[in-house]
């Protein structure tokens, strides 16, 4: 039975026509073309929620956006989170997905029971969290000030409400980390662990010489995409603070809604803001990305 030449699949492949690739292209266009350039459009024409693109006013939106003191103090929040939530979380799911990789087998029924809180709606872990929380008739606050001898309120202080979120955060997303982690261990060779055995290396001296150079691209780009999911946290505020108390844990997506969507709808000004915000995530999203790429090397 002959096979197909290589210049007859070729030309079978060049056969193919470009139409085919019309639907992706215009759903593309429909879902992040238009949006971006609206958002530009909009960030430099003064804009509301029913009159779009009045008229130009250039810098004006980023001027204002830039002096409020709530977005101003949103950006610094949100750098926090983002930052504080995407190490804590990296480094809790690294350590339990060793864990789970040092008891040998697979993931197992404790690894499934781990991932509840990833499957769990956020809107759903907003409210749980704030149920348990609640200063009156909260399970966690009731436990926690019977402990203490005196009441617990985490959230109604603007000293630990956003480390709050931050770890409620952790606990909703470290899972994601686990999940990708143990996978990336699991390419690990076990020639390379028993010869470290054999040579008497400790568990440090083996993570560090053996499994981290593998697992290190793998770590980076959890470290990435938990960034970019502590940047653009919108619903766990919304749902357990509202932005309280007083601006404490207004984050700048939060504060983008405010702007937009509430008061004198102006939408304009948020485009600015959405703008800032998005440069101040690939700044720091581009650093990471460089780490990525530096360790992806290392181990090639």
């Amino acid at each position: 039975m002959s096979t197909p030449s290589a210049t007859g699949v070729a030309a079978t492949v060049r056969r193919v026509p470009r139409w085919l690739s019309l639907p992706p292209l215009v759903a593309i266009a429909v879902l992040l073309v238009y949006p971006t350039v609206f958002v530009v459009a909009a960030s430099f024409t003064r804009t509301t929620l029913a009159r779009p693109l009045q008229e130009w006013t250039g810098f004006a939106n980023l001027t204002s956006a830039l002096q409020t003191e709530a977005f101003a103090g949103s950006l610094v929040r949100t750098l926090v989170f983002a930052v504080s939530a995407a190490v804590l979380a990296t480094a809790i799911g690294t350590v339990v997905a060793l864990l789970l990789r040092a008891r040998g087998g697979g993931f197992g029924v404790l690894g499934t029971l781990l991932l509840l809180p990833l499957v769990t709606p956020p809107v759903m872990v907003g409210v749980a969290w704030k149920l348990l929380l609640a200063p009156a008739g909260g399970a966690l606050t009731s436990t926690v000030s019977s402990v203490v001898g005196a009441p617990v309120n985490p959230l109604g202080s603007s000293g630990t409400a956003l480390g709050t979120l931050v770890l409620i955060h952790v606990w909703q997303w470290t899972p994601l980390v686990v999940l990708l982690v143990f996978a990336a261990l699991l390419g690990v060779p076990d020639e390379l662990l028993e010869a470290a055995a054999l040579d008497g290396a400790g568990a440090l001296r083996t993570f560090t010489a053996v499994t981290w150079p593998v697992v290190a691209p793998t770590v980076l780009s959890v470290l990435f995409l938990e960034l970019v999911v502590g940047f653009k946290v919108f619903d766990l505020v919304a749902v357990v603070t509202s932005g309280g108390p007083g601006l404490s844990t207004v984050v700048a997506s939060f504060e983008v809604f405010r702007t937009g969507l509430r008061g004198d709808y102006d939408v304009g000004t948020a485009a600015a803001m959405t703008l800032v915000l998005g440069l101040l995530v690939g700044v720091v999203t581009a650093g990471v990305s460089a780490l990525r790429a530096r360790a992806a090397r290392a181990e090639a």
